[in-house]
């Protein structure tokens, strides 16, 4: 039997390229395994597997009995329900360490990059096992995509490396070009179901103890959304209720003003006072040079909750 290797809820292109990626080196280096998800994809990571000519990796929620890779995420909350019943034989991550245990000995990549797959690049060159052209593509389009194409404060000297190494093995010419193309698919929302939107890139964390929703939408021009912020506030209350949350927050995120307006509902009035030293007005918040979740907006709203 392959074991699996599987991303966070709600995946993003990271998780579904890191899942791909991390498959084909295992079973390279003669472990089987095969990549799957947790749920649906986003319109960018399509974009990316129909470009580099993937399938969507196979939807499996249940791992009971199943050995497993953990890729982009450590957090119990955001990996299968049922992950204590697995078999986890590795993590591989950028973000914080989470909370997800073992009973036994595990094989754990966790860098302070801006992208998972630029850890898996890594782990490419230690096995010297070759990339494959649209792997590598593949790979290349999800590291950009989480570093905002070099923009976010997460992004390394590691990670434009990698990028430049991948887009000479995919043979993309202007890897900068793409991003914008890619990121341009991002910003398509016009159309597109508000809760769909608000769950596009969601994450729960638990924080003190309190269950805690944060969802970015990152666009080439906030103006987009103007029509619709009071449908996408009065869905993540609908939303904080639903999951029982201390708080939802939704950052729209503006990658060319670099900067986000952060749509809050919390039990707590002065949430974004107290985490970023701004209060918000009618439930919104600028926040100027804020690009990045994992680093800029997480670590000081759970310093704050603690």
């Amino acid at each position: 039997m392959p074991a699996y290797v599987v991303g966070h809820k709600i995946p993003d292109s990271d998780s579904i390229a890191s899942a791909i990626a991390l498959s084909y080196l295992k079973t390279s280096i003669g472990e089987p395994t095969v990549p799957a998800r947790l749920g649906e994809l986003s319109p960018e990571t399509l974009f990316l597997l129909e470009r580099f000519g993937f399938e969507q990796p196979e939807l499996k929620t249940s791992y009971a009995g199943e050995e497993i890779y953990i890729v982009d995420h450590s957090d119990k909350v955001q990996g299968p329900d049922d992950i204590d019943e697995a078999t986890i034989l590795g993590i591989i991550d950028h973000h914080k360490l989470g909370d997800i245990t073992t009973s036994t000995p595990l094989e754990i990549w966790v860098r302070p990059v801006g992208c998972t797959n630029t850890i898996i690049k890594m782990m490419y060159d230690f096995h010297n096992v070759a990339i494959p052209k649209e792997i590598a593509g593949l790979m290349m389009g999800a590291i950009l995509s989480d570093t905002v194409i070099f923009k976010s404060p997460t992004c390394t000297t590691a990670d434009i490396k990698c990028v430049e190494a991948l887009a000479d093995i995919a043979g993309i010419e202007d890897y900068k070009a793409f991003g914008m193309e890619m990121f341009t698919v991002k910003s398509a929302v016009l159309g597109t179901p508000i809760r769909d939107l608000v769950l596009r890139d969601f994450k729960d964390f638990n924080m003190g103890g309190k269950k805690v929703g944060i969802g970015q939408l990152e666009v080439l021009d906030l103006s987009i959304f103007d029509a619709m912020k009071d449908d996408l506030q009065a869905d993540i209350a609908t939303l904080k209720a639903e999951g029982e949350r201390h708080s939802v927050m939704l950052l729209l995120t503006d990658i060319m003003k670099e900067g986000s307006e952060v749509l809050v509902v919390s039990d707590d009035n002065d949430l974004t006072l107290n985490a970023y030293g701004k209060a918000t007005t009618d439930g919104k918040v600028w926040l100027d040079g804020v690009l990045s979740r994992k680093k800029q907006v997480v670590p000081p709203l759970q310093d704050s909750l603690a």
